[in-house]
Order: C-alpha cells, then structure tokens, then sequence
C-alpha cells in the first residue's frame, strides 16, 4: 500500500498582512543556507512562516503577492 503525503492547503496568500503591523522578513540560516519568508509581528516578535524560498524567482512570488518592493533579512 502507497501513502501520499498531503500538501497544505493553505496558500501563500492566506496570511492577512497588515504594514503597520507586520514587516516582510527573510529567515536565512547560516549554517544552510536555507531561506524562509514571512512575517515579523512588531507588537510580539513572533515570526509567521509563510514559504520556503528555493530561488529568486520564490522571492519575486513573494514580493509579488503581497505588492512588496523589499524584504529584510534576519540571521
């Protein structure tokens, strides 16, 4: 018997970004160099994962979906 993983259902639209709020981050491992987008809260700190980045073309999907000019980065 073969088990599929499920994929998640949530798309990258589906977090409801607010700019007085939120600001647009890129957490970057340094050991791996993996890189996840998201949302830093302001109020808690708390960073919301929204993709994986694998490529630049990841990030301009990103940037395109939330109409963003810039994107931080946070080690």
């Amino acid at each position: 018997m073969i088990f599929a993983k499920k994929k998640k259902t949530e798309t990258a639209a589906a977090f409801a970004y607010d700019k007085t709020r939120h600001k647009a981050l890129l957490k970057c491992s340094i050991c791996n160099g993996e890189q996840v987008a998201g949302f830093k809260d302001l109020q808690t700190g708390k960073f919301h994962e929204v993709m994986f980045v694998r490529n630049p073309k990841d990030l301009e999907l990103f940037k395109e979906t939330y109409g963003l000019e810039e994107v931080g980065k946070e080690y």
